[in-house]
């Protein structure tokens, strides 16, 4: 009996052993991963940036910056019934501008832009925005120069932004499709009747922006949901610019004066958008006169111009027109003089918005109307244009947009090389933009 008594005790005695080993091992392995985790949130802990000393991350004003862009790679030699017909503001590849009775076109394939667009919230009451185009086109002939087209701040002087001063190279606030990107236009190219107030749209100057909050949301949804929004140009701008178009020297000390009030209303299901507008100024001459050619006063000639437009943006039918009418230089055939003259212009553009699914399609007809000059091209020359144009945009990615529009024209241009030129014809124009 002694001896089975000790036996158990002996049993017993090694049972505790044996679990008081267990659990000093369980007790170094948890010691041990304790270490492990320690050292990793030291080393975590290092990796952070340094905070402020109220506990946030700090930011730099370059966390900001955002970049995106957009290139646009056309073609207009197919189905062209005259070579002739061209238009020197709107495409440098379409047509010829050659006076030679036999000219033929060059209608390859031409990169129309190529465009970056740096822009943010660098301070809580300081926006910058900068856009350069890789694709610009000189007279020269030689293609793709760099050029800024964009590069302001805008100074907002209240916590929603609601005023705002905008002080740089931008678009000058005269129209709609004039404020409307080139990655957002339906037609390739701007009617002749609006855009030949601002050559490339853009100068050099001091505006002030005013919209509430809720309507500059508008603006931005206006874009961003594809209905071909013009953008945030505030719903009433004011300015003075130089008046000689962008990247170029002020040609005389008179500062050109800008105006225009628009507003988006929401009537149901539909937006509308009326507008109008008006510029002042003194147009100079810096080259632009031919030898033998004459003009009154080349520093000062009277521009002056007024607008109005209305937009019905398309859920899902859509109507946008503009007319303007004013005064300008115009070359003279009859006299070889740059004279002082009326002018009025504008289009009426129809388009219609269908999706299917995340894909976007936009059948599009617009006819345009000008009799006027154009004070930046060459003897300030003169035209009348009556185009028809019917395309189409698919939209099957957000990345990719591919656009067909067939072209009806009839273009009277004159200057003292060719006094008497009216050109009339057809072409289908192709494009396709990547986005990104």
């Amino acid at each position: 009996m002694i001896k089975r008594k000790l036996l158990a005790v002996l049993l017993l005695l090694a049972c505790a052993a044996n679990a008081q080993e267990t659990n000093k091992q369980e007790l170094n392995k948890q010691d041990v991963k304790n270490e492990v985790m320690r050292i990793l949130d030291s080393i975590n802990k290092a990796k952070l940036p340094e905070t402020k000393s109220g506990g946030g991350v700090e930011e730099h004003w370059y966390d900001r910056i955002s970049l995106r862009g957009y290139a646009q790679i056309r073609y207009n030699g197919l189905l062209s019934t005259n070579d002739k017909v061209s238009c020197e503001q709107c495409d440098k590849s379409w047509g010829t501008t050659s006076t030679a009775p036999d000219a033929k076109a060059n209608n390859g394939l031409f990169i129309r832009r190529a465009r970056l667009v740096f822009s943010g919230q660098v301070h809580p009451n300081v926006f910058f925005y900068f856009q350069p185009d890789f694709a610009s086109s000189p007279s020269s002939g030689i293609n793709n120069f760099v050029q800024i087209r964009d590069l302001y701040f805008d100074l907002s002087f209240d916590k929603k932004r609601e005023y705002r001063v905008r002080v740089g190279q931008s678009k000058i606030p005269y129209g709609f499709e004039n404020m409307q990107s080139s990655s957002q236009r339906l037609t390739l190219d701007r009617a002749d009747g609006i855009n030949s107030s601002i050559l490339n749209e853009r100068d050099l100057g001091i505006f002030f922006y005013w919209a509430p909050a809720e309507i500059r949301k508008r603006f931005e949804m206006l874009v961003r949901d594809g209905y071909k929004g013009s953008g945030d140009f505030g719903v009433f701008a004011l300015g003075v610019y130089n008046g000689q178009i962008a990247n170029k020297l002020d040609g005389n000390r008179d500062l050109n004066v800008v105006a225009r009030v628009t507003y988006p209303f929401v009537i149901g299901s539909q937006i509308i958008e009326p507008g109008i507008q008006a510029y002042t100024g003194k147009w100079a001459f810096t080259g632009e006169v031919s030898p033998g050619v004459t003009v009154n006063d080349p520093q000062y000639v009277k521009d002056q111009r007024v607008g109005a437009t209305f937009v019905l943006y398309p859920r899902p039918f859509g109507i946008q027109t503009e007319y303007n009418i004013g005064t300008g230089p115009r070359y003279n055939a009859r006299t070889n003089t740059i004279d002082q003259t009326d002018l009025n212009g504008g289009y009426v553009l129809l388009n219609y918005k269908w999706d299917i699914k995340k894909q976007h399609i936009y059948p599009f007809a617009k006819f345009q109307y000008y009799d006027g000059g154009k004070k930046y091209e060459k003897d300030a020359r003169s035209y009348v244009v009556r185009d028809f144009e019917f395309g189409v945009e698919w939209q099957p990615i957000k990345a990719l947009e591919l656009t067909a529009e067939y072209v009806v024209a009839d273009r009277t241009f004159e200057d003292s090389v060719l006094p008497v030129n009216r050109q009339q014809g057809n072409v289908l124009r192709m494009q396709v933009q990547f986005n990104f």
